[in-house]
């Protein structure tokens, strides 16, 4: 079975997704490419993820046409393939349509950086204009406004997280999800203090380690 160590990952995170209360049934959707094979796996179009398998995620060329697998693969694969063409540092990409994010992003507004947390997109996760989910216009909103970014929101729809590897793509939906949700309960309370870009200079580069170990 082609990529299997990435079909299998899709499927594990696929259900952190649902534990996370991060999606629901079969929304949203996660895809890994392997550079060496020049191959990419993602979820297969409409599949619930507590029913899904290795064998039904879909393994697709960088132009997208199927090479291992039997079912279709995601409606949104547009963006999912041109944000790996958009920058060689993505190697996983996330979409979920979770709950406080897509709330913000129904909102038409940026997230600003109203906890530090913020940084694992960037000083802020921009916001991408509105097209029907699926398109080519859709793929290029996403891009464009992504930048260097490791996160964006989708008007009227959810959000999307790129990251090295889908672990780092996955934490970084999950907090901003967070994030998103003390954002919506300061605005009901009135006005909340954003960190400045300066400081978010500073916990970019905490970020560079947080998290890891000494050996």
């Amino acid at each position: 079975m082609l990529l299997h160590d990435e079909r299998c990952a899709i499927v594990e995170f696929g259900r952190k997704l649902i534990s996370a209360q991060l999606t629901t049934g079969s929304g949203g959707n996660l895809s890994i490419i392997n550079r060496k094979e020049n191959l990419i796996a993602i979820k297969p179009t409409g599949v619930d993820y507590l029913i899904m398998k290795p064998e039904d995620i879909v393994v697709v060329n960088p132009d997208g046409k199927v090479v291992d697998g039997d079912l279709l693969p995601s409606s949104e694969i547009r963006f999912h393939l041109a944000l790996m063409k958009h920058r060689l540092d993505i190697n996983a990409v996330v979409h979920t349509h979770q709950v406080y994010a897509t709330t913000i992003a129904c909102m038409g507004w940026e997230l600003p950086a109203v906890h530090y947390l913020i940084g694992y997109s960037g000083n802020k996760v921009p916001l991408a204009p509105y097209a029907t989910f699926g398109t080519q216009e859709l793929s290029e909103n996403i891009v464009k406004s992504i930048g260097n970014y490791n996160a964006c929101l989708m008007a009227n729809h959810g959000i999307v997280a790129v990251g090295v590897d889908i672990s780092s793509a996955f934490a970084t939906v999950e907090e901003l999800e967070l994030v998103s949700r003390l954002y919506y309960q300061t605005k009901c309370m009135g006005n909340p203090l954003i960190l400045s870009d300066g400081e978010m200079m500073i916990i970019g580069e905490r970020f560079k380690t947080y998290g890891q170990q000494k050996h």
